[in-house]
């Protein structure tokens, strides 16, 4: 499906009812926004991961701008501003209260400053392997100089020099680099996921070549701004936004909870899927998200 928003076109997907029967009633699920990472990705690789959230809200997958299956435009606009403006313009384009935010890595980013900049919006925050200002980039470029292949080192600096300017580029960085990103990394696995996915190299030189919006970003100044109770994850082997810029979110966020997965990198949904669905739904029952409806246990 696609919604017309703003001055661009945002290809979104629904999983799951939105009103379920229970008994002689009609139920209202709370809708979830699952915010994807990159930038230069798309939602695709969430499915199946995710799904099982599904048997409790309403999931809305959307592809950010310039990405995916979204309409192309100036990849000047291809930044986490107008990211966080298109998914508000979609949450009232569906015609949505608060929804349930859950962003994974630049998707958390995301999801951060669209909580900060309209807390009305976000009833519940969840901040999975992510990181609040571009500190990140060059601890990563420590992570891999001392972890990483010397195939692997080269490939993280083309990315810092933007120099994955091509699909089959970024395609080959992700093959090179996925044993960093994944502890349980399955070659075959990954490419049929790659495989179905659509990678917009524009949109991660937007970010991460030289110039980039990246080298100025820092949301902490605006956290305080957060109302919604937040969950934090982390892969404690994370090598993109390594779990102390998880821990720095939490001591910044009073009253956030955070659960870093000891036996995970970057990709928490590979390494940990049931760990991370679990502690999902179970900070969802601990701040009084809908549980769901009896009929369709």
């Amino acid at each position: 499906m696609r919604a017309r928003i703003r001055d661009t076109e945002l290809y979104f997907d629904i999983e799951g009812m939105g009103l379920v029967p229970e008994g002689d009633r009609m139920v209202e699920r709370p809708v979830g926004f699952l915010i994807h990472g990159g930038p230069g990705s798309d939602h695709s690789g969430f499915k199946p991961a995710f799904t099982p959230l599904a048997a409790r809200m309403q999931l809305v997958y959307f592809d950010h701008r310039g990405q995916g299956r979204s309409a192309t435009g100036d990849p000047a606009r291809y930044t986490l501003d107008e990211n966080v403006e298109d998914m508000e313009a979609l949450r009232r384009h569906l015609g949505l209260g608060p929804i349930v935010s859950i962003g994974t890595s630049y998707g958390g980013m995301v999801a951060m400053a669209h909580a900060a900049r309209y807390p009305e919006a976000v009833s519940h925050l969840v901040l999975i392997v992510t990181a609040a200002h571009g500190g990140f980039r060059p601890r990563a470029a420590e992570i891999v100089a001392a972890r990483g292949t010397p195939a692997q080192q080269r490939m993280a600096d083309m990315l810092w020099k933007g120099e994955l300017d091509t699909e089959a580029k970024l395609r080959d960085f992700y093959d090179v680099m996925g044993p960093l990103y994944s502890l349980k990394y399955d070659a075959a696995a990954a490419s049929r996921t790659r495989n179905r996915g659509i990678l917009a190299p524009a949109a991660l030189n937007r970010a991460f070549a030289p110039g980039g919006w990246m080298e100025t970003y820092d949301l902490r100044p605006e956290l305080a701004r957060i109302t919604a109770p937040t969950l934090i994850l982390a892969g404690r082997h994370d090598w993109i936004c390594p779990p102390e810029f998880s821990e720095e979110i939490h001591r910044l966020l009073p009253g956030s909870e955070l659960h870093i997965f000891e036996d995970s990198s970057h990709s928490v949904r590979v390494d940990a899927p049931a760990a991370m669905i679990g502690a999902i739904t179970g900070f969802l029952d601990r701040h009084g998200a809908a549980a769901p409806a009896s009929s369709a246990a």
